[in-house]
C-alpha cells in the first residue's frame, strides 16, 4: 500500500472543466505504475478578490468555525484549489494530507486510481469558502455532517466507483446503516439546493464571482457588521486605550465618569475617573458642555499621565480646561484624583461649539482642538475667533506636556509655526476650524507605513456642510470665511489673503448636520478595509467612507450599511445600532469601533459601543494573535452582556429530529424557501394600506379605485396606517412613505430614517424585510401633502411609526425634498432593482 503512496505525485493545472462561466481549477493526480493515466477530479475555483464589489445579499461564505473565509499567509500544497481564498491555513492543509494519505493506505493500486481524486475533494472541502453550508454548520442546532453535501449525480458517481472508501471518510452510525444503498446514502448526504451542494456550486456565479471583496447594494453602500462591545452608558464621547500591553480600554461619559474594561470586555466596578463633581454638563439633550476628551502620554507606561478635556463653571464663567491627572500608585485601573494638574484653561462666550478632542500625534506634542466659542457664525470680533490668532477659540493647538514636574506646566515646540508672529498665540498650529469634532492619527499601512502620522478631523458645519480635513502645520482651514467648498462669510471668503486649506471632502445637510470625525483603518482582523477612512454624523446616524486613489490623490466616497439577509448571519454579529453616533475610537490592536446613542443626553444610558467587522473576510487564523499584559484587579468585575441582535435574520432555536436513514435536512434550503414566499403582487399598483396591526402575512390586495374620495375611505382608516407611493414603476414593495394621522395623508421627513425605522413600515405592509431605507425624496416630493412626522426614532419591534420616538405630529424643520421612503422584500436574498 504504502508503496502506491510512494509512487504517487500530486500536480495542480488550470484547466476549464466547468461552463465557460465558471473560473475552474482541474486537480491531477497521477498515479505512475504499469500503465500510468491521469485521474481528474471535478472541477474547483480558484478563489480570487480585490477590494469592492457588489453581490446577491444571500450570498454567505462560512468557515466551519463559524467565521468569514480568509486568504491564507502560507500557500497550500495540498488542497492547492483554494490556495487564494478559503477557511484552511497551511497546518489545516497538512492535516487534510496526512488524513488523505491514511485513508488511501486501505486501497491497492486499482483503488487508489479510482478514489484518490474523490477523496480528496472530499477531504478539501473542509477548506471550502462555503464549508459551514456545505458541512450543515450554518445552524448550531444541528448536527454538522462528516462528507460534504453532495450533488445528486456527483454522489452517484463517487458511491459507484468509491463506495468502499465511505467508512475511512466517517464515523456517522446512519451512514454505516445506508452506505449499502446508493440511493439511500446519496439522499442522506445531497443537499436538495441543486446551486449549493457539491460540485454545483462551483458553477454558480453568484456563489464563485468576487468572493473576498467587500460587498455592496445597488447603490454602492458597503455591507458591514457589528460586534456589541459595552452598553448602558451615558453619552460615551470618547473610547482610548493606554498602549500599554494590557489591551484594556477606557471609555468616558460626558457626565464626567470614565470606565475601564478589560479585553474580555468586562467592567470594572469601580470607574477609573471620576470627576462628575467638576464637570459642567446637564440632562439637555444635545448639550455639548461636559466631559469632552481623554488621551494617555505616549509613555504612560512608565510615567502614569494622562490628560482630559472637559467643560467647568468658575464664577459666572464658563470655561474649557485642559488637566493632566496620574495613576494612582496603588491601583493601575484608578486614576490619582488629587494629582490633578490644570493644563490650560480657556474662556467660552457660549454653551455650544466648545470642542473637545486631545491627542498625542507621532511627533509626541499634545495637540487640542477647540470650537470657535459657540452661538452662530462665529460672531466675535470682526472677523471671529477662527481667524484671529490672538485667540485659542477655532484652532488647532500644540504643546509640549513632557518633562513638566518642574517649571511651566507645559512649552511651546520650537517648530510652530506662529511662535514669531507678532500677536499670535504661540500654542497655535492651525486655524480657521469650526468645531472639530473627533480627529484622529493615522497608523500607517502595516507594511509600508503609507499615510502614517496624517490627522484626520471632522469640523462641524454651520448650515450647508459638513468637512472632513486633514490637519497641516500652520494652515488656515477657512472658517468662517469658508464652510466646506462653499463661502460662508462673502466678503472673508474674497479676500486674496485667506489661503485656505480645503477639506478633503465635504457633505451637504441633505446628508446629514453634524459630522463626528473617525479613523483610518490599519487594524489586522479586517483587512479589506485597510486604507478606508470611517466616518459618521451624528444626526442622520449614516456611516460613511472615504478611500484616497494613489494616482489622483482624490477621495472616493461609499456610505457604509448594516448588511442585511444573510450577510451579518456570524455568531456575536449584529446589523443594526443606535442612531446618534456621537465618537469613534481604535482599540491597541488598531481594531475600529464607534459609540452612537438613542438618546443624546448625559443622563441615559442608552449608549452602546460597537466594534466594525467585514464579514466578507477575516484575516487568517492566529495572524492577529496578542498576549495582553495581565492587569491586577482591585474592583469587582461586571461581566459583559450583550442587548442588541441580528435583525431582519433569525436561526432556528429548536433541535431538528435526528435524520432518518432515507432524508437529509438541509437547514439553508428550508430558510431559502420560507424567505422566498411570494409578496404582495398587484395588477395595478396602488399605494399600499393595511391596518397599524397586521398579521405577518397579511396582503392588501385588488385595484385601487381612483375615483374614491378621501371621505369615502376616510371610516376604513386609523391613525398610524401608512402607504407607498411615488415608485415611477408601480411597484408595490417600494415608495415614499405616506402616513394618516388625525384624518389626514402627510410624509415622513427622512432626518434620523433608518432601516429600524423602514422595517416598522415594512412589516406593517406585511414585508419581512425591510431592504432599504430611503433618503433625499428618493421616490418624489409629496408636496401637496404635510410633513406629519420627523425625527422618528423606532426600536423596529413597535406596530407603527406613531410609537416610535419622534418630534410630535406636524413638528418638523426639513422639507420635502427629505421625503422618506423604504424598499420592502419578503427575502433577504430580494434584489434591489434601480
Amino acid at each position: 500500500m504504502t508503496g502506491v503512496r510512494a509512487k504517487c505525485t500530486q500536480e495542480a493545472t488550470c484547466a476549464r472543466l466547468a461552463p465557460p462561466l465558471s473560473p475552474p481549477l482541474a486537480i491531477m493526480l497521477r498515479c505512475y505504475g504499469k500503465a500510468p493515466r491521469p485521474l481528474w477530479l471535478s472541477p474547483v475555483c480558484v478563489l480570487c478578490f480585490s477590494m469592492f464589489w457588489v453581490a446577491p445579499v444571500m450570498l454567505h461564505p462560512q468557515c466551519l468555525d463559524f467565521k468569514p473565509p480568509f486568504r491564507p499567509l502560507r500557500e497550500l500544497e495540498f488542497c492547492v484549489m483554494y490556495k487564494e481564498f478559503g477557511c484552511c491555513d497551511y497546518q489545516k492543509d497538512q492535516e487534510l494530507m496526512a488524513r488523505f494519505y491514511k485513508v488511501m493506505d486501505h486501497f491497492d493500486y486499482h483503488g487508489y486510481s479510482n478514489c484518490a481524486g474523490f477523496v480528496l475533494e472530499l477531504l478539501c472541502q473542509e477548506c471550502s469558502p462555503y464549508a459551514a453550508h456545505l458541512f450543515d454548520a450554518e445552524d448550531p442546532s444541528t448536527p454538522v455532517h462528516t462528507i460534504p453535501g453532495l450533488c445528486q449525480d456527483h454522489c452517484f458517481d463517487f458511491w459507484k466507483k468509491c463506495s468502499s472508501a465511505i467508512p475511512f471518510l466517517s464515523d456517522d452510525p446512519h451512514i454505516a446503516k445506508v452506505k449499502e444503498n446508493q440511493a439511500r446514502f446519496c439522499q442522506y448526504v445531497g443537499l436538495d439546493d441543486v446551486d449549493y451542494c457539491y460540485p454545483h456550486l462551483l458553477s454558480n456565479q453568484k456563489l464563485t464571482q468576487n468572493l473576498g471583496r467587500v460587498q455592496s447594494d445597488t447603490d454602492g453602500c458597503l455591507q458591514l457588521c457589528l460586534e456589541e462591545v459595552a452598553n448602558g452608558l451615558r453619552n460615551p464621547l470618547a473610547m482610548v486605550h493606554a498602549n500599554d500591553g494590557t489591551h484594556r480600554f477606557f471609555v468616558a461619559e460626558q457626565v464626567g465618569l470614565v470606565w475601564t474594561y478589560l479585553p474580555d470586555r468586562s467592567k470594572l466596578l469601580r470607574p477609573f475617573l471620576n470627576i462628575t463633581k467638576a464637570v459642567l454638563t446637564s440632562s439637555w439633550e444635545g448639550d455639548e458642555r461636559g466631559f469632552l476628551g481623554l488621551t494617555f502620554h505616549p509613555k504612560y507606561k512608565y510615567n502614569g499621565k494622562l490628560y482630559v478635556y472637559y467643560s467647568v463653571e468658575v464664577g459666572f464663567d464658563e470655561r474649557i480646561r485642559i488637566s493632566e491627572f496620574r495613576v494612582s500608585a496603588n491601583d493601575m485601573n484608578v486614576v490619582d484624583h488629587t494629582s490633578e494638574r490644570v493644563i490650560l484653561e480657556i474662556d467660552e462666550p457660549a454653551s455650544n461649539h466648545n470642542g473637545g478632542q486631545l491627542l498625542f500625534a507621532d511627533d509626541g506634542y499634545l495637540y487640542i482642538f477647540t470650537g470657535d466659542g459657540g452661538m452662530a457664525g462665529d460672531p466675535f470680533g470682526k472677523y471671529g475667533n477662527a481667524q484671529n490668532k490672538s485667540a485659542l477659540l477655532g484652532k488647532v493647538l500644540r504643546i509640549d506636556v513632557d518633562d513638566n514636574e518642574r517649571g511651566p506646566l507645559y512649552r511651546i515646540p520650537p517648530d510652530n509655526p506662529f511662535i514669531h508672529e507678532r500677536g499670535a498665540r504661540p500654542e497655535i498650529y492651525a486655524y480657521g476650524v469650526r468645531n472639530m469634532w473627533r480627529c484622529s492619527v493615522d497608523r500607517g499601512d502595516p507594511r509600508t507605513k503609507e499615510g502614517k502620522g496624517r490627522i484626520f478631523c471632522g469640523d462641524v458645519g454651520q448650515n450647508k456642510f459638513e468637512e472632513i480635513d486633514i490637519i497641516e502645520k500652520g494652515r488656515n482651514y477657512g472658517w468662517r470665511a469658508k464652510e466646506g467648498f462653499s463661502c460662508y462669510d462673502k466678503k472673508l471668503c474674497a479676500n486674496s489673503s485667506l489661503d485656505d486649506v480645503l477639506p478633503i471632502y465635504a457633505y451637504p445637510h441633505k446628508m446629514g448636520k453634524s459630522v463626528t470625525g473617525g479613523y483610518v483603518y490599519r487594524g489586522c482582523e479586517n483587512p479589506n478595509l485597510n486604507g478606508m477612512y470611517i466616518f459618521g454624523d451624528f444626526m442622520s446616524g449614516r456611516l460613511m467612507s472615504l478611500q484616497e486613489d494613489r494616482n489622483t490623490g482624490q477621495w472616493n466616497y461609499n456610505e457604509i450599511c448594516m448588511g442585511m439577509g444573510l450577510t451579518c448571519a456570524f455568531p456575536e454579529l449584529i446589523n443594526n445600532y443606535h442612531q446618534y453616533i456621537i465618537s469613534f475610537a481604535e482599540d491597541e490592536a488598531g481594531e475600529l469601533y464607534f459609540m452612537s446613542t438613542g438618546i443624546p443626553s448625559a443622563t441615559s444610558p442608552s449608549g452602546v459601543v460597537y466594534k466594525v467587522v467585514d464579514p466578507s473576510r477575516r484575516a487568517p487564523p492566529r495572524q492577529c494573535h496578542y498576549d495582553p499584559l495581565p492587569v491586577r484587579v482591585k474592583s469587582n468585575l461586571i461581566k459583559f452582556v450583550p442587548q442588541e441582535s441580528l435583525i431582519g435574520f433569525e436561526l432556528s432555536s429548536k433541535r431538528m429530529p435526528e435524520p432518518q436513514p432515507t432524508e437529509s435536512h438541509d437547514w439553508l434550503q428550508e430558510l431559502i424557501d420560507h424567505l422566498g414566499e411570494p409578496g404582495p403582487h398587484l395588477a395595478t399598483p396602488p399605494p399600499t394600506m393595511t391596518t397599524t396591526k397586521p398579521h405577518r402575512q397579511s396582503r392588501r390586495k385588488g385595484r385601487r379605485r381612483k375615483e374614491k374620495s378621501r371621505l369615502e375611505i376616510a371610516p376604513e382608516l386609523q391613525s398610524g396606517m401608512v402607504r407607498l407611493v411615488g415608485d415611477e414603476q408601480g411597484r408595490s414593495d417600494r415608495g415614499r412613505v405616506e402616513i394618516y394621522i388625525n384624518r389626514e395623508w402627510g410624509t415622513v421627513c427622512d432626518d434620523l430614517w433608518t432601516t429600524k425605522n423602514a422595517a416598522v413600515v415594512c412589516r406593517q405592509l406585511g414585508f419581512q424585510y425591510a431592504l432599504k431605507a430611503a433618503k433625499n425624496a428618493e421616490f418624489g416630493e409629496g408636496k401637496d401633502l404635510q410633513i406629519l412626522l420627523d425625527d422618528v426614532q423606532c426600536e423596529g419591534t413597535e406596530s407603527s411609526l406613531l410609537d416610535c420616538k419622534h418630534a410630535g405630529i406636524g413638528t418638523n424643520n426639513c422639507a420635502h425634498y427629505e421625503d422618506a421612503g423604504v424598499i420592502c422584500g419578503n427575502s433577504g436574498s430580494d434584489v434591489i432593482e434601480v
